[in-house]
């Protein structure tokens, strides 16, 4: 096992500095840059700025020298200070914007992940042990439903239903008072009142495809000459079905790690922008349309990270999960 890991860690460092160079570069291919938008957008506002500012901010930000000398910067500085480069278009420190979001965005992600599968699994496992029933019909419409609906459209009927009958504002994750106030208790009780909704929407796609994955592979175990030998030997029915073909069934919510680790920066990115979520998502998708690419270029680095990491997580969990993997 540790060496499956080392030679995997050998393997991922200079996958994920392949993916950083793509990435860099890609950013760069559209026309012009972000200073160059810059002067077009006051231009059409009536704002006058001279080309003398503009070469001065090229120099400031290394845009005048090639992509390859900016990209080496940019890395060189992660590396050794730990500097993820200036925000052009906020004027902030990279590493500092990232953060103040991260928390949010890790809390909200994380809570609707462990909801989606709190109640995807049971769910899952009651409508294979009970394949044609009534609550197995019931269960098969809500998730098509879930799986059909896109989280934009259900987050705007939300807040259109909650602000017309309720006379509620279900946009963002704070009250007005507490936007800009210091972290307390009372902000916390605040969040959590305003947190529930985005988990609902961002819970209720992963909770209807958890629940169909759940339960065609359960049906696909049930049947299996293991578990006809378990019931055999005179094991209870609930020990059988939760001890052997749950724990196969699950595997593909364990091989998916990699992607759930990546999605808590980018996931649910309309769904923020929607509800006026102060999450990673939005500023993700600020970044990339105004070409900003150190901030672009900063969140793509770290999904990329964290998705080649969560792909090794997802192996070692299969194999600790399932003992028909072996890691070799």
């Amino acid at each position: 096992m540790l060496g499956y890991i080392l030679r995997r860690i050998g393997i991922m460092i200079p996958t994920i500095f392949v993916i950083s160079v793509i990435s860099f570069v890609v950013i760069q291919l559209p026309p012009g840059d972000f200073l160059t938008s810059y002067a077009m957008t006051l231009r059409q506002q009536g704002d006058n700025i001279a080309d003398d500012q503009i070469k001065a901010l090229q120099e400031r930000y290394g845009l005048n020298q090639p992509v390859y000398v900016q990209y080496g910067k940019w890395i060189y500085g992660i590396v050794v200070n730990n500097d993820w480069g200036q925000s052009m278009e906020l004027q902030k420190p990279v590493r500092d914007l990232i953060w103040e979001r991260m928390g949010l965005t890790v809390i909200l992600s994380l809570t609707a992940l462990f909801v989606s599968w709190f109640v995807a699994i049971p769910l899952g496992v009651y409508s294979a042990t009970h394949q044609y029933s009534i609550p197995d019909y019931i269960f098969t419409f809500i998730s098509f439903v879930g799986i059909g609906t896109p989280g934009f459209m259900l987050a705007l009927i939300i807040m259109w239903a909650a602000m017309n009958y309720l006379g509620m504002n279900v946009g963002g994750l704070f009250s007005e008072q507490f936007i800009n106030a210091p972290w307390s208790w009372d902000k916390w009780v605040d969040m959590l009142k305003h947190l529930w909704i985005p988990v609902l929407i961002l819970a209720l796609n992963g909770t209807a495809g958890g629940l169909r994955t759940t339960r065609a592979n359960l049906l696909d175990e049930l049947n299996k000459p293991y578990v006809e030998t378990a019931r055999a030997k005179g094991i209870t029915e609930a020990k059988v079905i939760w001890k052997y073909p749950v724990r196969v069934a699950l595997n593909p919510f364990f091989s998916t790690v990699g992607w759930e680790l990546a999605n808590l920066i980018s996931g649910a990115t309309l769904i923020s922008v929607v509800l006026s979520l102060e999450t990673t998502g939005p500023m993700l998708l600020r970044a990339l349309t105004s070409q900003d690419m150190y901030l672009a270029g900063s969140f793509l680095l770290l999904l990329s990270t964290l998705t080649v990491f969560g792909t090794l997580v997802s192996d070692i969990v299969l194999a600790w999960v399932d003992p028909r993997i072996r890691l070799s």
